[in-house]
């Protein structure tokens, strides 16, 4: 069977939010959630082989739509309110989004969360105080911060997010123009498929989530329900740590995994590479090698710290990255689009699996597509 990869969404029109500009955008539902697994798979081993050998030797799914409206409110103000500017995904979107906003004259101001949900509240009040044209949602979910949502489309503010929901496409009921991800469920089975395949089906395996990010109990569900096809490989048990606290809290949790799971535990599947960095000096102690038993496997964005690990063999054997720098683009793209009062561009990039076999030389996955080329065409109307 094959996956459908950087695929257009198909938008489903309901649900529509009024802007409270005129000739403001449009935000428009998606369709219901996929299910949990993919359909089709008779063999999952043989299914897992495919994915990962498509997605190490693939180079689709990075171009974005070349049709779009001219760059809009040259001189204007972006509020980029991050959950977190320590999480290197974070901080790399943070980082892109300025590098595109700057092609069409634009003026970005961050704001960290802090990595809690008091922080990221204060730092989306203050976005709107600030009454920028434009707030992207940087790494949290826009259902967690609905109340001050409203405020922004009450002032016709256009927000755009990135990893916002557990799925891309807009958030209405969130006030949400659009969420830029990958697809989680594809991310997860990913994941999960590098697990099946380099286990040859006999994987065991703790899922590590945190239940406080849709996104990421929607990962971690796709995961389990994955792994469920596989007979010979067990889920030996779900973990549910806030990512924000691995720096306390691994220490204990392997600790425990180690001592009740034993040898049969062979994979650390995360949903965030911040839980590898922090069980790593555990596994350590515990005079576990670095190259595993257990190994982990990250299903969270790519950061540069992920990829040294991979590269070196350091208690990670693979992680499922993102196109950060060109989501970053699309954000900017996103809200030129809202700005306009066109419909969202329904683009969504393909995750790519990393090993050691293709790790970037650099801190992020940024597949040569030119992609940039593109978003300044259409910016400069051309």
């Amino acid at each position: 069977m094959g996956v459908q990869f950087g695929r257009i969404v198909p938008l489903v029109a309901a649900g529509l939010l009024a802007s409270a500009c005129t000739g403001g955008p449009q935000y428009t539902a998606v369709s219901e959630p996929a299910a949990l697994v993919p359909a089709g798979i008779h063999d999952v081993l043989a299914d897992a082989r495919w994915r990962v050998a498509e997605s190490l030797g693939g180079r689709a799914g990075f171009v974005p739509p070349a049709q779009g409206p001219r760059a809009q409110r040259k001189g204007g103000t972006i509020a980029f309110v991050a959950a977190d500017l320590t999480n290197g995904g974070v901080s790399a979107v943070g980082e892109a989004v300025t590098e595109a906003a700057s092609e069409i004259d634009w003026h970005v101001t961050m704001i960290d969360g802090k990595g809690t949900v008091q922080g990221r509240a204060d730092a989306l009040d203050r976005a709107v105080t600030i009454r920028p044209d434009g707030i992207v949602l940087g790494g949290f979910d826009a259902t967690e911060q609905t109340a001050t949502l409203r405020q922004a489309a009450d002032l016709g503010i256009p927000v755009v997010g990135w990893h916002a929901g557990s799925a891309p496409g807009p958030i209405p009921a969130a006030g949400v123009f659009t969420n830029v991800t990958t697809d989680p469920l594809q991310v997860a089975w990913l994941a999960a498929a590098y697990v099946v395949a380099d286990s040859n089906g006999t994987a065991g395996v703790a899922v590590l989530t945190d239940s406080a990010f849709q996104v990421a109990a929607r990962k971690a569900e796709a995961m389990r329900a994955y792994l469920g096809l596989c007979s010979g490989c067990t889920v030996l048990s779900a973990e549910d740590s806030p990512i924000g606290d691995t720096d306390i809290r691994m220490t204990g949790l392997v600790s425990s995994l180690l001592r009740r799971d034993g040898a049969r535990l062979g994979y650390l599947l995360t949903v965030n590479g911040n839980y590898v960095g922090d069980a790593k000096a555990e596994l350590s102690n515990a005079g576990r090698p670095a190259a595993g038993p257990p190994v982990a496997v990250a299903a969270g964005d790519g950061d540069a710290t992920e990829f040294q690990r991979v590269r070196d063999g350091d208690y990670q054997a693979a992680t499922v990255a993102e196109p950060l720098v060109l989501q970053g683009w699309q954000v900017v793209d996103e809200l030129n689009r809202a700005f306009a009062g066109r419909s969202p561009s329904g683009f969504v990039a393909t995750p790519a699996l990393i090993t050691h076999r293709n790790v970037p030389a650099g801190d992020v996955f940024d597949p040569q597509s030119g992609y940039r080329d593109v978003y300044r065409k259409i910016w400069n109307g051309m």
